[in-house]
């Protein structure tokens, strides 16, 4: 019964599909009716040189970066397998600050990580971790305190948990937003009806306060969504105190539909609409994206750009890619902020999978590889932790 509902829906969403996407090639606009849809390619390589910058080698798959305050640049990085590792000085110390057990196969295991905005008083960080839970795996949310001198943590508590888990699709990003709430972006784990359930914490961005409580102001009364109708985000970003930018991985044969990774704009209690559409198609009550691929890319971390080294790119969205190996640029404008005025492509094949992208305190991007993670070729320095500047 439920694959003959799974077929006749897939024959609704193509026959919408079609009809959408024609609306988006005839305008070349995004908005929240139409959007630009990239049928051939990613787009044209970027007009502005950037040198690239190796800050760390020797790295197994970076997933997530947190920079810490005082000015010098440390930082705390993930290791999927399951390490936090220091960068200290400019240099990846040799051993690991925190080692975690982990219940991880495919896409699991230790991933997003931040740090508290107090961070300087406090020591804590948080951690996105796929463990296990009478006998299930399940991810969670984790918050840990680092040592007065930097070279080992102690887990404190879960703030939150039973986040559905599977080998794909376990979303992973963290971030605090400029509330000093904690945002959380979380995967559907391969159903996807739970995307729309407001019950289930699968296929949403999560909003939480640092103790991990649901604040009183969220959009779902009693519940901790912010965001609904979510496949698999890894990369957000805020353009504003109000707005987001917010990329979702495109399906993968889910109702005989492919490709067609997002970029989106989002507001609190907007629903992204999978698994009922995808692609350029409209429907009410649901945000169609900005920007999307025929072919799969697809997106990791995202970043607004926010320094002055690369004077063009301010306010512009950075976004790595896994598959299509390239960072992407894309520019809004700034009298429709739904639209896409211009996109780009950077770094096109030079550093294989683009895993985490964020700002450091420096002004300058800085983007993690994943080469390391089974679908690239992992060589002799591992995977990398880069700094892309003029």
């Amino acid at each position: 019964m439920r694959s003959r509902r799974l077929l006749l829906s897939a024959l609704v969403v193509l026959t919408a599909s079609a009809s959408a996407c024609r609306k988006s090639q005839a305008q070349g606009t995004a908005s929240a009716a139409d959007c630009i849809l990239m049928e051939d390619g990613w787009g044209q390589d970027g007009s502005v040189p950037v040198t690239v910058d190796v800050v760390a080698e020797g790295l197994e798959v970076p997933w997530g970066v947190a920079f810490l305050p005082g000015g010098d640049g440390d930082a705390l990085i993930t290791e999927r397998p399951g390490r936090v590792r220091l960068l200290r000085g400019g240099q990846l110390q040799p051993g690991a600050v925190a080692t975690l057990p982990l219940a991880a196969n495919g896409e699991g295991g230790l991933l997003g990580i931040a740090a508290h905005p107090d961070f300087a008083t406090n020591r804590w960080f948080y951690l996105y971790v796929t463990t296990e839970a009478d006998g299930k795996a399940q991810n969670r949310v984790e918050r840990w305190t680092l040592s007065p001198d930097g070279t080992s943590a102690t887990f404190e508590r879960v703030i939150f948990g039973n986040i559905p888990s599977a080998k794909y699709h376990d979303g992973g990003r963290l971030r605090f937003g400029p509330d000093g709430m904690l945002y959380v972006g979380t995967g559907d784990s391969r159903d996807p009806d739970l995307s729309q359930d407001v019950k289930s914490p699968a296929g949403k961005l999560l909003r939480l306060t640092p103790d991990g409580a649901v604040p009183q102001d969220n959009p779902f009364p009693n519940s901790p969504a912010f965001l609904l109708g979510v496949r698999n985000t890894q990369g957000f970003d805020w353009k504003d105190p109000a707005t987001l930018y917010l990329t979702d991985h495109g399906p993968s044969g889910e109702t005989m539909r492919f490709g067609h990774d997002e970029v989106n704009v989002v507001k609190a209690g907007d629903n992204l609409g999978w698994p009922g559409i995808y692609s350029c198609e409209t429907q009410g009550g649901r945000i169609t994206p900005s920007l999307t691929f025929d072919d799969a890319a697809p997106p990791g971390g995202a970043a607004v750009y926010t320094g002055t080294a690369i004077p063009e790119w301010k306010g512009s969205l950075l976004v790595g890619t896994l598959k299509s190996q390239h960072l992407h640029r894309v520019e809004f404008d700034a009298r429709e902020p739904r639209r896409v005025a211009k996109h780009e492509v950077y770094l096109r094949n030079t550093w294989g999978r683009l895993r985490d992208v964020l700002m450091g305190p420096d002004g300058h991007l800085y983007v993690t590889t994943s080469n390391c993670d089974g679908r690239g070729e992992c060589g002799p320095r591992k995977d990398l932790l880069l700094r892309v500047r003029r």
